[in-house]
C-alpha cells in the first residue's frame, strides 16, 4: 500500500503481509478522510499463464470510494513495453505513479433526513427518463453547477421533470471511467462513460468540489421531488481492454481471476466488444460486484440499476445461464432484490441475444419494441400484427415464469442511436464527426426523413415529422409495459443525424434547450398525464383476450374499422395500416384493483378512416379523450368516429370507477362486543 501526500508525492510503502485465504490485508492506524493511496502488487509476470503482475504500475483500489482524477495517457501505464518485438510478453519497468489518479479515503456519512426515503414507485406508475449528467444541463445558463451532479438536481431541472410527469431518472454511467487513449489522441472524449474502472467511486468530472456528498445531495433532491434514481452500470467489462491495454487496477491485482481468459491464457474472452469480460464465475469477482451494488443502494441511496450488456454478467462457463451465479446472487440478496433491476438483454458473444430470458424481478430493454413501432409508423408493410404484440406488452417474450406485464421496458430511442427528432429527419446516419469514416453506429435504424434528409424549412415535411413524433410517443405511452423517454426528445432535440454520439462531449451530444419545440413538450406532458390517469394503459397483469369472471367480457379485443374482431385474413393483410384495441382491466386483476369501463385505442398509419366503435352497454357511451391530430378533441358521445390520417386516438367508455365486488370482499363488519 502506497501513501501519498496532498501534492501527489509517494511518501511511504507499507507491506500488507497478513493473508486469509486469497485476501491480503492489513491495518494502518491514523489514516483519515482525504488520505491518498494506491497499490503495487508483486507476483509473476507470465502472460501465457494469465499472470500480469507488475509492481512498477500503481493501481487504484478496486473498492476505492473516491479518485483524485483520471489517468494521464503515457506509455508507462502499460505493463509491457510498447513497440517491443515481443509486444505484451515484454515487461516494462517504468513507474506509472505520476500518471495515475490516487484512491482517496472518505467518510460516506450523509444527513439524509426525510429525503433518505425513496419514492418507491410501483412499476405500473413508472415513467423512465434516460439522461446524461453533463448532457442534460450543459446548455442551461440558469442551472448552477451545470454539467455536474448538483446541476442535475437543480430547481429548473426538477421543475421540468416533475411537470413532464417523470417518475424515475436513469443516469448514463456515473461510476469512475476513463477517456480512451485513441479518443484523446483524436481530440475527442469518452462522453457516454462506458469504460468503468472504479465501481465504487463517483466519476470525478461530475463533481464540483470533489466530494461524494454531491452525489448524495443530488439523490436526496430527486427523492424529495418524488423521482427515483436508476444508475446505468457497466460490470460486464473494464477500461483495461485486451492484452494490449493499460494496467490500471484489476489486471495488476489478479488478471487470471478478474477476467475470463481463452484457452491460451494470454488472451481475453471478448463477449462485450470492448476487449475483455469480467469473470462472474469467480466468487470474489461476483462478491465485488454485489458489494458495489449494495454500496450504491445503502450508502448512496439509489433506487435501481440498468445493467449494460447484461448477458455477459449472466454467462456461466461461457454460456448464458438465466439461473447462473449472478442472477441467483441478486435474487436472494435482501437489499438488491427490492430495487428496480433492468437488463440490457444482449452482448456480442455467441448466444448473447436473450430478450425475454431474464428471471423476475428483472425488467428488460426491448429493442424489438423500438424497431417495430418505428417501422409501423414509417409505413412498412405487414406491421399490424407486430404492432399488436408490442402494444400488448410483448407477451410472447415476457409472459412466462410469473413475470409481470411491466417486464418490457418500451423505448423508441436511447443514448445509443437516433434521437426521436433524428428518427423522422434522417434516413441514414451522419457520424462523420466521430472520425471513423461513418462506419460506426447502427445501420438498421428503421428511420425515415419524411421527404428531405436533415434540416429543412419545408412546411409539409415539418408537419409530417411533428405528427409522426406524436404518434410514436403516444403509441409507447398507450402500450402495456414500462415506458422510457430519452432526455431531450420531449424538446425536439437533434444530434444532426449522429446515431453514435459516444465521443461528442459538445453541443452535438448535449441537449439543446434553446431550440425546444414548446408544442411537442406540451403534447408529451398531456400524453404522460393521460397514461397516469388511466390504469388500464399500465397494468401489472398481461391481457390474455379471455373473458373476465366479473362480467364475461374479454380484457383485450383487436378490432377492424367496421367494429368487427380481427380475423386471420385481416392479420395476414400486408397492406393493413390501421388497428383498434379494446382494453379492460386484465382477467387476473385482483378484486381490490379492478376498475369498470374500457378504453379503445386506434393506431392509424394510413389515410383517414371512419371507424365504428365497439358496442357500448346500457347507459354507457364512448368519448374521444385524446387525439394526436387534434389537441382540442371533443369528448362527445359517439358510436362512429372520423380518424385522421396518420394519428392515434384514444376513446374511453364511461369513467373507470371501482367495479362492484360480487363476493362482498370489502364489507366492513362491526366487531362483536
Amino acid at each position: 500500500m502506497c501513501l501519498f501526500d496532498k501534492a501527489g508525492t509517494e511518501v511511504i510503502e507499507i507491506d500488507l503481509a497478513e493473508r486469509d485465504g486469497h485476501v491480503w490485508h492489513g491495518y494502518i492506524s491514523g489514516l483519515r478522510p482525504g488520505q491518498q493511496y494506491g497499490y503495487r502488487v508483486h507476483g509473476p509476470y507470465e502472460p501465457r499463464h494469465g499472470h500480469r503482475f507488475n509492481p512498477h504500475k500503481l493501481l487504484i483500489d478496486p473498492y476505492a470510494k473516491k479518485l483524485t482524477g483520471h489517468p494521464m495517457w503515457n506509455n508507462a501505464l502499460y505493463g509491457y513495453t510498447i513497440g517491443h518485438a515481443e509486444a505484451d510478453l515484454s515487461f516494462d519497468t517504468r513507474d506509472s505513479a505520476r500518471f495515475m489518479p490516487r484512491s482517496v479515503v472518505v467518510d460516506p456519512a450523509f444527513s439524509w433526513g426525510a429525503s433518505g426515503y425513496a419514492p418507491d414507485r410501483p412499476w405500473t406508475e413508472t415513467v423512465i427518463y434516460e439522461a446524461h449528467v453533463k448532457g442534460l444541463t450543459a446548455e442551461r445558463s440558469d442551472v448552477p453547477h451545470a454539467g455536474k451532479f448538483l446541476g442535475m438536481a437543480s430547481d429548473p431541472i426538477l421543475d421540468h421533470l416533475t411537470r413532464l410527469g417523470i417518475t424515475a431518472i436513469e443516469l448514463l454511467p456515473v461510476q469512475a471511467f476513463v477517456n480512451d487513449r485513441f479518443l484523446v489522441e483524436r481530440g475527442l472524449t469518452n462522453y457516454w462513460g462506458y469504460m468503468t474502472y472504479g465501481f465504487f467511486a463517483p466519476e470525478p468530472r461530475f463533481m464540483s468540489v470533489g466530494e461524494i456528498s454531491e452525489f448524495q445531495q443530488m439523490v436526496a433532491r430527486f427523492h424529495a421531488a418524488g423521482i427515483e434514481v436508476i444508475l446505468d452500470v457497466v460490470y460486464n467489462h473494464t477500461a483495461e481492454g485486451d492484452q494490449m491495454g493499460p494496467t490500471l487496477c484489476f489486471r495488476g491485482f489478479d488478471n487470471a481471476s478478474y477476467y475470463r481468459l481463452t484457452d491460451d491464457r494470454r488472451y481475453y474472452v471478448n463477449d462485450t466488444g470492448c476487449g475483455n469480460s469480467l469473470n462472474m464465475d469467480h466468487p470474489f469477482v461476483l462478491r465485488m460486484v454485489m458489494d458495489s451494488l449494495r454500496y450504491w443502494v445503502e450508502v448512496m441511496h439509489v433506487d435501481g440499476f440498468r445493467f449494460d450488456l447484461a448477458s455477459t454478467l449472466a454467462r456461466s462457463g461461457g454460456s448464458f445461464d438465466r439461473d447462473g451465479p449472478f442472477h441467483r446472487a441478486i435474487r436472494q440478496d435482501p437489499v438488491l432484490n427490492k430495487v428496480k433491476l433492468i437488463a440490457e438483454p444482449w452482448d456480442v458473444g455467441h448466444g448473447g441475444y436473450q430478450l425475454g430470458s431474464y428471471p423476475a424481478p428483472f425488467r428488460e430493454w426491448n429493442d424489438k419494441y423500438r424497431d417495430q413501432v418505428r417501422s409501423f409508423w414509417r409505413g412498412d408493410a405487414d406491421m399490424v400484427k407486430k404492432l399488436a404484440s408490442r402494444v400488448a406488452g410483448s407477451s410472447l417474450q415476457f409472459d412466462h415464469d410469473g413475470r409481470r406485464a411491466t417486464s418490457s421496458v418500451n423505448f423508441l430511442t436511447s443514448h445509443d442511436g437516433f434521437t426521436l427528432m433524428d428518427t423522422v429527419s434522417y434516413s441514414h446516419k451522419q457520424n462523420h464527426a466521430n472520425g471513423e469514416d461513418n462506419r460506426d453506429g447502427h445501420d438498421h435504424n428503421c428511420s425515415d426523413n419524411c421527404g428531405v434528409e436533415g434540416v429543412t424549412k419545408d412546411r409539409e415535411v415539418l408537419w409530417r415529422r411533428a405528427r409522426r413524433r406524436r404518434n410514436m410517443l403516444a403509441t409507447m405511452l398507450f402500450s402495456q409495459g414500462t415506458p422510457m423517454i430519452l432526455a431531450g426528445d420531449e424538446l425536439g432535440n437533434s444530434q444532426r443525424g449522429n446515431n453514435n454520439a459516444y465521443c461528442q462531449d459538445n453541443p452535438m451530444g448535449w441537449v439543446n434547450w434553446d431550440g425546444m419545440d414548446p408544442d411537442f413538450l406540451d403534447f408529451c406532458r398531456r400524453a404522460i398525464a393521460m397514461r397516469a390517469q388511466n390504469p388500464i394503459l399500465r397494468q401489472k397483469w398481461f391481457l390474455h383476450a379471455k373473458p373476465r369472471l366479473v362480467d364475461g367480457k374479454p380484457d383485450l379485443i383487436w378490432r377492424r374499422t367496421d367494429g368487427g374482431r380481427m380475423a386471420d385474413e385481416d392479420w395476414a393483410n400486408p397492406d393493413l395500416r390501421i388497428l383498434g384495441a379494446e382494453m379492460r382491466m386484465a382477467r387476473e386483476t385482483p378484486l381490490y384493483e379492478r376498475l369498470r369501463g374500457a378504453l379503445y385505442v386506434v393506431f392509424n398509419a394510413g389515410p383517414a378512416e371512419t371507424v365504428t366503435l365497439p358496442e357500448a352497454g346500457k347507459g354507457q357511451s364512448w368519448r374521444r379523450i385524446f387525439d394526436t391530430a387534434d389537441d382540442a378533441c371533443a369528448g362527445e358521445p359517439c358510436t362512429t368516429a372520423e380518424i385522421h390520417a396518420e394519428s392515434v386516438v384514444l376513446f374511453r367508455l364511461n369513467d373507470c370507477a371501482p367495479e362492484p365486488d360480487p363476493q362482498n370482499y370489502f364489507v366492513h363488519r362491526r366487531p362483536r362486543r
